[in-house]
């Protein structure tokens, strides 16, 4: 019986198997659309044609082979007969698919180690989230074959998208270029980690860090004083005992409602379980301090443990030297794989460590005729070497380059959108947005992942106030088109809660500020709460007043008394209008009393009928703040729209390109530095005709006097270059001093600067050390052409005709 239940196990299982093969084909377009939906990408992603793209400008390496690029995929080829004679239930190898130009590359020269100038691209989690930003993820065409092309990673960056391949062996340059030991992995991995659904996942951001419990140990200690004897009260243990059940009882019963809205969550039963392909990185320990092998999705950029069951299985991985082909039983997935590529009997390597292919298993005739096939389909066989020692083959991609603004935009149109349980994440590239938005996070109470709340009056919202600086102590004012509640704190009247019913109007909202009165929602109920007045007695402190107005009625229930269960209520009903004309009497029908405790009614109508007509004031004084709550709504609304509209986002002075107002204030005071020093053109000047005033402009002059005038000269020149170089000198040394002063007392005085005070300084700090950076840069080019000028000043006076006449002669 049991070798019968097995049989019928098994059959039922290759049934099973059968079905989902045979409905792969309509799997593969409900799931590509489902994975378009979800990773929320532009909606040209799926319609994108990439027999479209230019190639007219690629490089040569792109169109053609290089005899070396031949002769590895001769050996891949061969490699691969080798592997589909030996391993022939085993899918094909992914070796040498099409790139963008049509022609064959093997897989390792796809891969190019490259360093980008980028400071965050220098750690492997930078890489990883570079590369899920920038690129947008295309499935692919059948979840159960990989693909037939791969592109080179300056293409997939140009148009910026790509299948799991593509952004595998961008990511794996990158931590390669890093000084990663990283590999490409074609495998296998679950319905989520391949669709890119994050709809179950927790938001990274919500994650809370996981608290390592502290041990306490005490140290005995054998000078105790003895403990003094129990007397506590049983029967308060009993009744804590008892709390304690019924507290267990509801966590049980919360827990037991938390799992079953986990089991709802769940996702459905995936009939590709285990077959779906799916490319990722490894990197294994060693280079750059890792510590344990682990992989990366590069869809996501998350790291992964080498054991993580969202992993199923791995037929290869290569990096840019080589390829190697797992030979380990992967039915448990990757929790019982060894990553120890020098392991020849767990990992088929391509090339040998020597650079030699591997021994053939087959035998020599096998072999032979293999060998034979492979040299009647080469035309250069007798240029090769009967050596077999071999080395990959460079690199056939072009440099990969990332310009800083790509750096800084990131993601495919500036912005993406991913879905987590009961979240939503956005990112949008630096000023993309006008009001300077770059991440938003939006947390849903439910599994729904959209509420929509405009900025139109009357609509769904909620609005918190600082209620120290209110006078009426609002906390919290949430809205909608029928109600208004409103939150109140440290109130004198011990408000702290007011409900508004509205009605439905019977013509339609005006615009935004200029609504009347006339066409203000009808209020059909207003209701207030209030906290325990103790300087009253409770039967006279009101708990909750309601106001019925399209029924004339208001409704009166006060605190409950100690030790009572009920509270005492008063219920008007206002006189209607012919009434109050006829009599302003009152009568007792117009009240219903309920006193707690006493049988005994008020019948002092007196009395009942000054509360009565100090509530009708109240109730219009209670209107009149619910249209001026109206009208702040509308107020604030209305200003919101001005300050949405007039976005005005402060650059740092810092970032030269986009902060135009700082550019122009250094370029001014760059000005005014070299007005204040100008420099003259040295060739107009006559720099002899000072001194020859002093000697009355002779018409002969001896050859001392010739000399002396030139040493007169060159000497007065040389120190009013040393005269201009200590101004510069003793400006820079001042203006240094008092950035020190000035950084002194801010450091003193931080803590009591407000945020406007604290701008300000750093507005005169920066306009300082721009100030010092303008004269260093003056002083530095006084000192390095001061002695130039003396020099050429020195030639000049040697060629002038008026020196040259008595200076020639000895």
């Amino acid at each position: 019986m049991e070798v019968l239940e097995e049989n019928e196990e098994e059959e039922r299982r290759e049934e099973e198997l059968m079905k989902a093969l045979e409905i792969s084909d309509e799997l593969h377009d409900i799931e590509t659309k489902l994975s378009v939906d979800q990773v929320c990408v532009p909606s040209d992603v799926s319609d994108f044609d990439w027999s479209s793209i230019d190639i007219s400008q690629l490089p040569s390496s792109y169109k053609t082979n290089s005899p070396r690029e031949k002769k590895v995929l001769r050996i891949a080829d061969h490699y691969l007969q080798q592997y589909t004679h030996l391993c022939p239930d085993r899918k094909p190898l992914f070796l040498y698919p099409v790139n963008e130009c049509g022609v064959k590359k093997f897989v390792s020269t796809t891969v190019r180690p490259t360093l980008l100038p980028y400071t965050e691209l220098y750690h492997w989690d930078g890489c990883a989230s570079f590369v899920c930003d920038y690129l947008t993820m295309k499935p692919l065409k059948s979840p159960l074959t990989p693909p037939s092309s791969l592109y080179s990673p300056t293409t997939i960056l140009k148009y910026q998208r790509g299948n799991c391949f593509d952004f595998s062996v961008l990511l794996c340059s990158m931590l390669i270029g890093a000084g990663y030991d990283a590999y490409c992995v074609n495998g296998y991995a679950t319905q989520d980690i391949c669709s890119l659904d994050e709809t179950l996942e927790v938001c990274p951001l919500l994650r809370k860090p996981q608290e390592v419990p502290k041990e306490i140990t005490k140290k005995p200690n054998k000078y105790r004083v003895k403990s003094l004897p129990d007397l506590q009260s049983k029967f308060e243990l009993q009744q804590e005992a008892k709390k304690k059940a019924e507290t267990e009882a509801t966590h049980k019963n919360k827990e037991r409602g938390e799992e079953e809205v986990m089991e709802m969550e769940k996702p459905t039963r995936d009939p590709l379980y285990g077959l779906r392909v799916h490319a990722w990185v490894l990197v294994l320990s060693g280079k750059r301090e890792v510590p344990e092998p682990f992989f990366i999705n590069p869809f996501t950029g998350n790291s992964h443990s080498t054991m993580d069951e969202h992993f199923l299985g791995i037929e290869s991985v290569w990096n840019h030297k080589n390829y190697w082909v797992n030979m380990q039983d992967c039915r448990n997935g990757c929790k019982d794989l060894i990553f120890d590529l020098g392991d020849t009997v767990r990992w088929e390597i391509m090339l040998s460590e020597t650079y030699k292919p591997l021994q053939m298993l087959l035998d020599a005739e096998e072999e032979n005729e293999l060998f034979d096939r492979n040299m009647d389909d080469t035309e250069d066989d007798e240029e090769e070497e009967k050596d077999t020692s071999f080395a990959m083959p460079p690199t056939w991609v072009a440099p990969i380059q990332i310009s800083p603004r790509e750096f800084e935009t990131r993601c495919s149109q500036g912005k993406k959108v991913i879905m987590y349980k009961k979240a939503k994440l956005e990112k949008w590239a630096p000023y993309l947005n006008k009001n300077g938005l770059v991440k938003r996070l939006t947390v849903y109470a439910d599994l729904r992942f959209h509420i929509y709340k405009s900025m139109e009056p009357e609509t769904e919202r909620v609005m918190e106030f600082y209620h120290e600086s209110r006078v009426d102590g609002l906390q919290k004012r949430a809205e909608n088109a029928t109600e208004i509640k409103e939150y109140f704190v440290g109130r004198d009247d011990f408000k702290y809660f007011q409900h508004t019913e509205f009605g439905k109007r019977r013509k339609k909202i005006c615009v935004a500020g200029t609504r009347t009165d006339t066409n203000s929602r009808p209020i059909v109920q207003m209701k207030e709460c209030f906290h325990r007045n103790l300087e009253k007695p409770a039967d006279e402190d009101v708990a909750e007043r309601v106001f019925l107005i399209t029924e004339d009625m208001i409704q009166l229930t006060y605190h409950l008394k100690d030790k009572y269960i009920t509270a005492s209520k008063k219920e008007f009903f206002k006189p209607t209008e012919n009434y109050r004309k006829q009599s302003e009497i009152m009568t007792p029908e117009m009240c219903i009393t309920y006193q707690a405790g006493s049988s005994v009614k008020d019948n002092k109508l007196l009395h009942l009928y000054k509360l009565l007509q100090e509530l009708t004031e109240e109730e219009k004084q209670l209107k009149q703040q619910v249209r001026q709550s109206e009208a702040e709504v509308l107020n604030i609304l209305k200003i919101r729209e001005n300050e949405e509209a007039d976005i005005k986002l402060t650059v740092s002075i810092y970032d030269t390109e986009r902060n135009e107002k700082r550019r122009q204030q250094y370029e001014a005071m760059k000005n005014a530095m070299e007005d204040e020093f100008p420099v003259h053109e040295e060739q107009d000047l006559d720099y002899l005709a000072p001194f020859l005033i002093q000697i009355g402009y002779p018409e002969k002059m001896t050859k001392r006097q010739a000399l002396r005038l030139r040493d007169d000269c060159l000497t007065d020149f040389k120190n009013r270059l040393i005269a201009k170089a200590n101004i510069i000198q003793a400006r820079f040394e001042k203006e240094v001093e008092e950035l020190k002063k000035k950084n002194q007392q801010f450091q003193e005085n931080q803590s009591q600067l407000s945020r406007e005070e604290e701008a300000a300084f750093l507005a005169d700090y920066s306009e300082t050390m721009f100030r010092i950076h303008i004269l260093a840069l003056r002083l530095n080019r006084e000192k390095q052409t001061a002695p130039q000028k003396y020099l050429a000043l020195e030639e000049k006076l040697r060629k002038d005709p008026r020196l040259s006449v008595y200076l020639s002669h000895d």
